[in-house]
């Protein structure tokens, strides 16, 4: 790449820059400024909140979370693979049964650890 090159990838990113601080600029300046007390508080699906904010939450419930993530991902990695399958061949078909093999010994020590009941 020449000099110049960099030069246009240089622009673009300073018009980026300015486009999103143009843009907050005018949401800051136009938004509206009444704040009222029931805007200043936490919405929590219409309950009124009581306690402090930083309650401690059990383990489980992140190890809930990243379960959850971790198969997600699985499917978003199935779902191109079922697509091309067909033209993919017997090689892609192994791997993926390898990489099904491995989430399923993940998902079998976290149901004998008993990560998944909820208790």
């Amino acid at each position: 790449m020449t000099g110049h090159q960099y030069a246009y990838v240089a622009v673009f990113a300073l018009v980026g820059i300015a486009l999103l601080v143009i843009a907050l600029t005018t949401a800051w300046v136009l938004r509206p400024r009444r704040p009222s007390r029931a805007k200043m508080t936490p919405y929590e699906c219409g309950i009124i909140p009581s306690g402090d904010a930083w309650n401690q939450f059990n383990i489980r419930y992140y190890l809930y979370a990243l379960l959850f993530v971790l198969f997600d991902v699985e499917a978003a990695y199935l779902y191109p693979w079922a697509v091309r399958v067909g033209k993919l061949g017997s090689y892609a078909l192994v791997e993926m049964a390898v990489f099904l093999a491995i989430l399923g010994f993940g998902l079998g020590y976290a149901w004998r650890k008993g990560a998944l009941r909820w208790e």
